[in-house]
């Protein structure tokens, strides 16, 4: 059983009678009470001060930080597209290097584009170009990524051989296509007769028709290790303990594909489409080095006539221009990237 006793207060009428050893004791006491609270002063002041220093250092660091990055920004792509929209309201030639006046033209270099059959064509070309171009990309890449996801002997080189084309300068590149897709040297053509597919060469690169396929079957294997990478990489996020149920409830290859795959991929892809787009649209030094926008204008992009109206014409103005619809065309993918993305978030 617990005591139930309390502390009894001294309430003796008899005072309490002081020595001098207790006032000194008390004394000493009370010194070093207020040394303590005077160190304890000085260390919330100590902190006060590092507090307020941090403080005011704080938005110097981060603009520190952000200046350099901005400044790159501004001075390498910023001044760039001003630069390009100035240019193409003005009549911007060769002799204004020399006079340094570009009159103001309005929106006529606009008219000048738009109006042209070259435009027409080109524009049809580029679509043409780079729907084919991601399509191909797409689904080669989508069956080098599913093909590799399993583990067998050498996959590991296997994937690394399949990014040669990705680290390839894209001129050498273009250049070794050209020669084997000659019409009477390459060999292309030579295996072909050889194995007596065909009595006499394709026009690989000299055929109105043959020449657009031909760049598109190029920028396609130029295009294959990115697409396989990015998916590659999305496939390995997807749990494997969804293959496993899917397997139990009886889904074959197919099935699993269709109802876990995909719906876990489908972010992925869509940044590899959107990405795929943005750079198929304005492929330059493949098309130049290949076929040079010809036969008769049968691989002339809004790229290249926009590379030709500057760089072969010396019409700045134009070329600006043209860039310009070019620059617009990747921002509404971009946008519409952005626009699927956000969706897909709040979905």
């Amino acid at each position: 059983m617990r005591s139930r006793l309390r502390p009894v207060p001294d309430r003796s009428p008899i005072p309490r009678i002081s020595t001098g050893q207790e006032d000194g004791a008390v004394a000493a006491g009370t010194s070093a009470t207020g040394a303590v609270q005077k160190d304890e002063d000085e260390a919330a002041h100590s902190r006060a001060r590092v507090v307020a220093r941090a403080r005011f250092w704080e938005p110097i660091a981060q603009w520190m930080f952000l200046v350099p990055a901005m400044a790159y920004l501004l001075l390498f792509f910023g001044y760039p597209i001003v630069k390009n929209v100035v240019m193409s309201f003005q009549q911007y030639t060769t002799t204004t290097f020399y006079t340094g006046a570009a009159p103001f033209v309005g929106l006529q270099n606009y008219a000048k584009i738009l109006s042209s059959d070259l435009f027409s064509k080109a524009l049809l070309t580029t679509v043409l170009f780079t729907a084919g171009s991601i399509v191909g990309q797409f689904v080669l890449g989508l069956a080098f990524a599913l093909f590799f996801q399993r583990r067998f002997p050498l996959g590991g080189l296997l994937r690394s051989l399949l990014l040669l084309p990705w680290l390839l300068p894209l001129v050498v590149s273009a250049t070794t296509w050209r020669w084997m897709l000659d019409t009477d040297t390459g060999v292309v053509n030579g295996a072909l007769r050889d194995v007596h597919v065909l009595s006499s060469g394709i026009p690989w690169l000299t055929g109105t028709s043959e020449a657009l396929v031909s760049v598109i079957l190029i920028n396609i294997w130029v295009g294959i290790p990115f697409n396989t990478t990015i998916l590659y990489a999305g496939l390995q996020d997807i749990p494997t303990h969804l293959y496993e149920a899917a397997k139990l409830d009886g889904a074959g290859p197919v099935a699993s594909f269709r109802h876990v795959t995909w719906p876990l991929l489908r972010p992925v892809v869509n940044v590899v489409l959107v990405l795929g787009v943005v750079y198929t649209v304005k492929v330059l030094d493949l098309i130049l080095v290949v076929t040079g926008g010809g036969p008769a204008n049968a691989t002339e992009t809004i790229a290249t006539q926009s590379y030709e109206l500057s760089f072969q014409q010396f019409e700045f103005g134009r070329g600006a221009a043209m860039s310009n619809i070019l620059v617009a065309i990747s921002l509404a993918f971009a946008f519409i990237y952005l626009r699927a993305h956000r969706r897909a978030q709040h979905t």
